[in-house]
């Protein structure tokens, strides 16, 4: 995996505070910021924070972050995005008093799988995104370990300018600190299960 330099990205929504070095990208969210399609909820939302790159074809890309949730839905991770309407996030979202895995997958309408996580999951994370064709496998590694964990499976249409980098939203809260590590690209995964 290889690191790519914060000059490759541009913003998608920019936050009211962010600063990037070498070290990494500290993010600071705005109130009532999102990404979501209808569902459930019957709101659309398009206005999270995300720093993006182009990512075309086959690869993988994983980033490493920390995160001071404290409302519900506070949420920091990996976004891949074509549309307002088609797009894949998953990280580390605030969900009922305790740290969750989530992905959404949105192709028109949003989906959302959350998994509960120990507390200890609100320290440092990390999300891993591997594209082969039209597969997209989601993992999670947990302070220090590498990002083994399967979260998901799911298929979206690799048509269009596809991106992806950190993203970070407080929907209901005041706002969110993130710190990001540099985002690292790489080749696909050659496998969906360790040996």
């Amino acid at each position: 995996m290889n690191p790519r330099p914060w000059t490759d990205f541009t913003w998608l929504n920019p936050p009211p505070e962010a600063t990037a070095d070498g070290e990494g990208l500290r993010v600071r969210t705005a109130p009532d910021t999102d990404f979501w399609q209808v569902t459930s909820y019957g709101f659309v939302h398009d206005n999270g924070h995300a720093l993006l790159a182009p990512f075309e074809g086959d690869g993988s890309v994983e980033v490493t972050f920390e995160a001071a949730y404290t409302a519900q839905f506070d949420q920091a991770g990996l976004i891949l995005h074509a549309s307002s309407t088609r797009w894949l996030k998953a990280g580390i979202e605030f969900t009922d008093g305790r740290p969750c895995a989530s992905v959404v997958v949105t192709d028109g309408l949003s989906d959302w799988s959350v998994v509960p996580l120990d507390p200890s999951a609100a320290g440092r994370v990390t999300i891993r995104l591997s594209r082969s064709g039209e597969a997209i496998t989601v993992r999670l590694g947990i302070g220090a370990a590498p990002p083994v964990q399967l979260l998901r499976l799911t298929h979206l249409p690799t048509d269009g300018a596809w991106r992806a980098g950190p993203f970070c939203c407080s929907p209901v809260g005041p706002g969110l600190d993130v710190a990001f590590e540099p985002v690292r690209f790489g080749e696909p995964d050659a496998q969906l299960h360790e040996d």
